[in-house]
């Protein structure tokens, strides 16, 4: 007998070798019959494959993202299923889940495309196949016998991607009449995909290689429900009215040019005040959490970043060096602001007395990312980071650790992200050469980040394989209105760049010690917040950010000496807004306002004049009322206190 550790923490015990779908149906019907995928301690497995030893057990269904991901995951095969039905002599690349459905990438042959003209043919294929209930059967093969199946199919995709497994670890799953170079896991069988959509179909080079042969890539989406999926594709509707790009220019916030270069966002003077209050807002905050202001270059010396790290990692990612007239000298394009604030640390001794030391700069970074996948403001090559580096001593971690968490739930309080999650993202046990340190410290940092988000009382998902190639994070997972989710604030514990950069301070005992960094960035960046933002609220910001908060109309021209009166007042007391002087009716100049989305409107005619008043309409509301000018001020200021917690 093994014992099975449930999620509530409940403990039951069945014979060795039991299933997934074995403990599912033990437990009740209506689960076995839901669930698609189970968690095996950590790792997700098929409901088939048996477990051999005592194990904390989750079981997963549509209602879990690691659920929805296998469901995916299977669907990308029904898709490949799909077309190798309709187009014979495909040969297929890589096909996982992503965020919301799926993708794979194809080699139609020459000459041949595939267009959205070719959807419906394919969705019906989909379908059809998955009504024949086909179970997906994992199979473990030889590496001889997966190159010699592929080389007979004569698919140099698949060959290629074997070149990097090991004898012992290649499996195969097949489901009707397809089979797949997959590690897994599967659903039990294709009868669960009910609803199948695809949604786009694009470009790919083979292994983001820009000099390897361009794929098609299609993408699609599924769903155990019919209802489910129009339910997905009207929010669909909804998001491209929301979509950033589209507000953006509509608000006249931020613009594109292409002699400018691709992915490097222009601000335009509303984009820049919005950019600017969401900067001054936390600046406040930091000045109060104890952080001082310091400002770096855009470039540094090549050989900052090799001294990081940053180079080996990034290097590929990054525009190439900058030459100079001295062939010794290179420059890089700053990739990340910590190497940056590292040397600003070596600048004086420290003592233990002064830590924890805290830099914050709203730097600007340059990454250079693929053009097929730059974006809008939320993938572009250049952003600027709300970033910040707390120096501090080993016991001070936790409880630095801690404040930033507060400061992060402030900004989402603040700006109205009330549903996230934090996903504690630690190093891949399996490869650790993809980081950099040793074990200890490794221990060390996941440790801290684990009983300080268990200590702040958050919903917390863990995340193997996702660190920093330097340390273990704490990312926030922020739901928007349409319930996407998007990663936003990060937070880091690193013991490696104080090491490489030889960082120290004077202990109480009077040695040498290295202190500890806490990499954090509440926004992110500042360029993928905003989009995030302008979504999440459909291009009504928050009172307190919005670039015009006012729109002053009087009736004719006859009270735009008074308008202009009350505009002056109001600058004083920093709100921000315009007079609308043109020679329309007072209808239309509503009408664009509420276009424009503008919070409030302040109608002013003869009547108001005599009063020293104003005719007040909120955006999306309508009238108010008449106010003074005083009780306007009044009530606009306490609005912006309670919403900023002052």
């Amino acid at each position: 007998m093994i014992n099975i550790t449930l999620p509530d923490g409940s403990v039951r015990q069945y014979s060795k070798g039991v299933t997934g779908l074995e403990i599912a149906t033990s437990i009740s019907e209506g689960l076995a019959r839901n669930v698609l995928a189970v968690k095996v301690n950590g790792s997700v497995w098929d409901l088939s494959r048996p477990i051999e030893e005592d194990a904390s057990v989750q079981l997963l269904t549509w209602n879990d993202d690691l659920g929805k991901n296998t469901f995916w995951h299977s669907s990308a095969h029904l898709l490949a299923e799909a077309l190798e039905a309709l187009y014979p002599g495909i040969k297929f690349g890589i096909g996982p889940p992503v965020e919301n459905g799926f993708y794979y990438d194809v080699d139609l042959g020459e000459g041949k495309t595939f267009s959205q003209d070719d959807f419906a043919k394919v969705e019906q294929k989909m379908l059809e196949l998955a009504r024949a209930k086909n179970e997906y059967v994992r199979q473990e093969v030889s590496k001889a016998d997966a190159i010699k199946y592929f080389t007979e199919k004569g698919d140099q995709y698949k060959l290629d991607l074997l070149q990097d497994l090991e004898d012992g670890t290649i499996t195969f799953y097949t489901q009707g009449n397809f089979v797949d170079l997959c590690r897994g896991p599967h659903i039990p069988n294709t009868g669960f995909i009910k609803a199948a959509k695809l949604m786009n179909v694009a470009g790919a080079y083979w292994r983001g290689d820009e000099k390897s042969k361009q794929l098609t890539r299609i993408y699609g989406i599924t769903f155990p429900k019919q209802k489910e999926l129009t339910e997905y594709l009207e929010r669909l509707e909804e998001a491209k009215k929301r979509d950033h790009r589209k507000l953006g220019k509509e608000l006249e916030l931020f613009a594109f040019s292409e002699k400018v270069g691709m992915g490097l966002p222009l601000w335009l003077p509303k984009g820049t005040l919005l950019r600017e209050r969401l900067e001054q807002f936390m600046r406040k905050a930091q000045v109060k959490a104890g952080y001082q202001p310091v400002v770096t270059p855009h470039i540094g010396s090549k050989e900052l970043y090799v001294t990081s790290g940053h180079y080996e990692k990034y290097g590929a990612d990054s525009f190439q060096p900058i030459k100079t007239p001295n062939e010794n000298e290179e420059f890089l394009l700053k990739p990340m602001n910590c190497p940056h604030h590292c040397e600003i640390y070596k600048t004086r001794p420290r003592s233990y007395k002064e830590l924890p030391v805290r830099f914050a700069e709203f730097g600007t970074v340059y990454r250079y990312e693929q053009s097929g996948e730059l974006h809008g403001l939320t993938r572009v090559r250049g952003f600027t980071q709300d970033d910040a580096h707390i120096f501090c001593r080993p016991d001070q971690v936790k409880e630095e650790f801690i404040k930033v968490i507060d400061l992060v739930l402030y900004v989402f309080k603040a700006l109205g992200f009330e549903d996230y999650t934090a996903q504690i993202s630690l190093r891949d046990p399996e490869n650790k050469a993809k980081y950099i340190g040793t074990d200890e410290v490794w221990e060390k940092a996941e440790s801290a980040i684990i009983e300080a988000a268990a200590e702040k009382g958050l919903t917390t998902v863990t995340e193997l394989g996702e660190a920093a190639f330097y340390g273990p994070k704490l990312d926030f997972m922020v739901r928007d209105a349409l319930g996407r989710k998007w990663q936003l604030g990060t937070i880091q514990v690193d013991y490696n760049l104080p090491e490489r950069f030889q960082l120290e301070y004077i202990g109480a005992d009077n040695a040498k010690h290295r202190p500890v960094m806490i990499h954090r960035a509440p926004f992110g960046s500042l360029e993928r917040f905003v989009a995030v933002l302008i979504e999440h609220c459909g291009g009504n910001f928050p009172l307190w950010l919005s670039p015009e908060q006012f729109a002053i109309l009087p009736i004719s021209e006859k009270f735009q000496d008074f308008a202009q009166q009350i505009y002056d007042r109001l600058q004083q007391h920093d709100i921000r807004g315009f007079v609308d002087n043109r020679d329309e009716k007072i209808g239309r100049k509503i009408r664009d306002a509420e276009v424009r989305k503008v919070p409030y409107m302040l109608i002013v005619g003869e009547k108001e004049q005599e009063n020293g008043a104003v005719s007040v309409r909120r955006h999306g509301e309508g009238d108010l009322g008449t106010m003074t000018v005083d009780e306007f001020i009044a009530s606009f200021q306490s609005k912006i206190a309670e919403m900023l917690n002052n």
